[in-house]
């Protein structure tokens, strides 16, 4: 019988080659985390530019939601037919050339259309990275290596607000959205180089050149190369991946953590997206507002850290359930105001905590939940229908400051999103995954 590649690597070691995807794949992710909150960085100087009031703003800021709420849903299954490293580097082209188009913008509603097209880029990459990842690691650190994944989005925020505060004292915002082209283009030979198509999708597609690449990668790892494919467990699903999400075996984890991640994402990016307007409204320079947020991120990438330490030891759903209800609590503490930089600045970290922990635990509890065929659809699925609707969350905040309502009550409205997505997640105890291979 022939050996299974990929029982080889659930149960071996983590090599430091795998060890060193997971790695590209945290810097794929901290590039999305900074080209996501790039807007947030530049908002100041673009309502002062451009004389733009607080629900315009809004609109603005949701524009790259929308565009990966598209790439996620579309980008994913793709990912799932021609592979993650491919759909990877044709995100970070898009993503390049929507940086660029940002940079020269003339008005709002080029903007707009720029900032849709980077979303793009950033929905899809964000699909094919949870899959690669997931597929990299081995059973054991597998929770662990997409945690690890997601917590590169706020240390992209951390590294890239810190830049930007520099650039914005030198330059105008524009240089934010040329920075992020730049560090988008400097990935694709780090891609090239150190992530190679995984196993477990070679194992699925089966393209002629399958064996060869497979033992590529198995050398890399480590292990001997083997003499023939397997045969397939199951006859593959000749129906869309989509389509699979909603079979009888998949349809309850498809359901409730799409829900669960529209409702909290709605109130991550509402912290997110509107820290350096408020600041900026209560009196502070731009580049200490966004300094404010780079405390937020440095609280997100703590809260990813310390989640991905108790996975060996606490169930990933309860830990989840629990980051939800605290980011319900901060957000609205967050809504009370500080007087002073500081007191912002503290609330803000532990906000950033929660509100991410929820996040990074979803995605592991999504790399967990699907099997290798219908990983990145998973994936795209739940974050697509999960930004599509909370491109609403930057812009309802937005129109519910112009309507009049203190951050007290706005922040209170957003944070309900959380406890939704608590409740979500409750429904999901007692399911188990089905067997590889037997979804669709």
């Amino acid at each position: 019988m022939a050996t299974d590649p990929r029982a080889v690597i659930d149960r071996a070691p983590m090599s430091r080659f795998q060890w060193g995807v997971v790695a590209t794949m945290v810097g794929l992710n901290a590039l999305d985390g900074f080209d996501v909150l790039s807007i947030s960085f530049a908002s100041p100087g673009i309502a002062a530019d451009w004389g733009i009031d607080r629900a315009q703003l809004g609109i603005v800021l949701s524009m790259e939601l929308v565009g990966m709420a598209i790439g996620s849903l579309f980008l994913g299954g793709i990912a799932d037919r021609i592979g993650r490293r491919a759909t990877i580097l044709s995100c970070l082209g898009i993503m390049t050339v929507g940086m660029l188009g940002a940079a020269s913008a003339g008005g709002v509603y080029s903007l707009m259309c720029w900032r849709v097209l980077t979303g793009l880029g950033i929905g899809g990459m964000l699909a094919a990275t949870n899959a690669a990842v997931a597929e990299a690691a081995n059973a054991k650190h597998r929770s662990l290596a997409v945690v690890l994944m997601a917590a590169g989005y706020p240390v992209g925020t951390i590294i890239g607000g810190s830049i930007s505060a520099v650039l914005l004292s030198m330059y105008d915002w524009r240089a934010v959205f040329v920075f992020g082209a730049v560090c988008s283009l400097l990935f694709v030979p780090l891609v090239l180089w150190r992530a190679p198509e995984s196993v477990a999708f070679l194992m699925h597609r089966r393209p002629p050149n399958a064996l060869a690449r497979i033992n590529a990668n198995l050398a890399r790892m480590g292990h001997p190369p083997i003499d023939a494919l397997p045969e397939p467990d199951v006859v593959t699903s000749r129906k869309a991946p989509l389509v699979n999400l909603f079979s009888p075996g998949l349809i309850r984890p498809t359901i409730l953590l799409t829900l669960a991640y529209l409702t909290h994402i709605m109130t991550f990016y509402f912290i997110l997206k509107w820290i350096p307007k408020i600041v900026v409204d209560m009196g502070f320079p731009p580049p200490e507002a966004a300094g404010v947020l780079v405390w937020a991120s440095i609280g997100g990438a703590t809260g990813s850290l310390i989640l991905g330490l108790l996975t060996g030891k606490i169930r990933l759903l309860a830990l989840t359930i629990v980051a939800m209800l605290l980011s319900t609590a901060l957000i609205i503490l967050f809504g009370q105001g500080q007087s002073d930089l500081a007191g912002l600045s503290m609330v803000a970290a532990a906000a950033g905590f929660a509100t991410n922990a929820g996040v990074v635990g979803l995605y592991a509890l999504i790399a967990q939940s699907f099997p290798t065929g219908v990983r990145a659809s998973a994936t795209g699925f739940v974050i697509g229908v999960g930004r599509g609707g909370s491109a609403l969350a930057p812009a309802l905040a937005g129109f519910l400051f112009a309507a009049g309502y203190g951050l007290p009550t706005v922040a209170i409205l957003m944070s309900i999103g959380s406890i939704v997505a608590a409740l979500a997640l409750l429904a999901m105890r007692g399911w188990k995954q089905p067997v590889e291979g037997a979804a669709g």
